[in-house]
């Protein structure tokens, strides 16, 4: 009986028309596709920076697709038809060791050689002293100067949050362009990702990431924006580096009795949950982000429940793609990790890198999976899908 309702659940005509957001990708890395976005069945794409070649591409796109603050209050129907994306700007781990602190540089923009090969050494692990791979790698940045930049874009676009931001224990950042190697890559990619090059033993510190991150998520804080968070292989310090961000802000919980208790003397008593929006909802600055989105999750159901505890004052998503959580062996435990995911905390993602018919199918796919292992038929599923990206990105309830 199972497999005939699978069956009949994946035949049924999917409902483009009711919305389909897509809460990661990176279309700027292949910016000949962007003319695709608006004839996309999808309706929005949230749209993540990761380091320095893309931040200009992606404020560029949101200039010409760029949803408008005045509208968020109306029906996505009612948007323009090249209404497409929303932006997001940070700086990916992958990235980190592009970044330097200038603090301890004499508050410096540019570090001299011996600088850069210092800071290389000491945010690389293993330690080297090749000092031909260390001037091989590109010229680092001050963080100061990348977040009064990002500070500057959030300004700008007032819908943009802050993404792809993170942790990852797996990466090794590549190896230098061979001999020639450079004039026969593909024009059509952004420069700065690895594109096909060598990896090198070396990734980069525990300790230097969380700076990076932390950096991020404390202006995230300031700017009241939601983050997009990318997590491998670090699930635990992870959650640690968030939850120093909200430290000393914890929501005070209360039993079932002292609600009650509180009710009689007030004239309404706030759910949790509408404690949150309030929260959010202001500009005051604070030390955490409002609401966060854990990027192709692939964590435990364990882990969910972690980041659901009612003192944690930050709106945590969950956000799942075919290409990431359905491509391993693992797919038997984001499901498990899917089915305990309350229902409004659910996100789906495409996380590819070339707009147009590959992401939507993409996207189609990982929503009839989600729809499948939620129990939902396909028009409550991308409504509710709908309704929490909306939540997710404009903190706010959304039909």
């Amino acid at each position: 009986m199972a497999d005939d309702a699978s069956t009949s659940h994946d035949a049924d005509a999917f409902p483009w028309h009711l919305g389909v957001f897509d809460a990661h990708c990176h279309p700027t890395d292949t910016m000949t596709n962007l003319r695709a976005i608006p004839s996309m069945k999808a309706r929005v794409l949230t749209v993540m920076a990761t380091r320095a070649q893309d931040q200009g591409l992606v404020a560029h796109a949101a200039q010409q697709l760029g949803i408008e603050a005045a509208d968020i209050k109306q029906s996505p129907d009612e948007w323009r038809a090249k209404q497409r994306i929303v932006p997001c700007f940070g700086w990916h781990p992958w990235f980190s060791y592009q970044m330097f602190d200038d603090e301890e540089y004499e508050h410096t923009f540019t570090l001299s050689e011996g600088q850069k090969s210092a800071h290389f050494r000491s945010v690389l692990t293993p330690k080297t002293d090749d000092e031909n791979f260390l001037r091989s790698l590109p010229d680092p940045r001050s963080l100061s100067y990348f977040l009064a930049q990002t500070k500057e874009y959030l300004q700008n676009y007032p819908l943009a949050l802050i993404g792809e931001v993170g942790l990852d224990k797996g990466f090794r950042i590549p190896e230098a362009w061979l001999p020639g190697q450079e004039d026969d890559r593909d024009e059509s990619l952004t420069p700065g990702g690895r594109e096909g090059r060598r990896l090198s033993p070396y990734r980069v510190t525990m300790a230097h990431q969380r700076k990076v991150l932390k950096a991020q998520l404390n202006l995230a804080g300031e700017m009241r924006r939601a983050v997009s968070v990318h997590g491998v292989q670090a699930h635990g310090i992870l959650f640690e580096t968030i939850a120093e961000t909200w430290k000393g802000h914890e929501k005070e919980v209360r039993s079932k009795r002292d609600k009650k208790r509180r009710a009689s003397v007030e004239h309404a008593h706030a759910s949790d949950q509408n404690e949150i929006r309030r929260d959010t909802a202001g500009h005051d600055p604070k030390s955490y982000p409002p609401r966060v989105c854990l990027h192709s999750f692939s964590g435990s159901p364990t882990m969910v429940q972690q980041y659901l505890q009612p003192s944690i004052p930050v709106d945590v998503f969950f956000s799942f793609s075919s290409c990431i959580n359905f491509s391993t062996p693992a797919a038997g435990k984001t499901e498990e990790a899917i089915k305990a995911v309350p229902d409004d905390k659910l996100l789906i993602e495409s996380d590819l890198h070339t707009a147009g018919d590959r992401m939507d199918n993409s996207l189609e796919e990982i929503a009839r999976t989600v729809c499948r292992l939620k129990d939902w038929d396909l028009d409550e599923g991308v409504r509710q899908l709908g309704k929490n990206w909306k939540r997710f990105v404009f903190g706010i309830d959304g039909e």
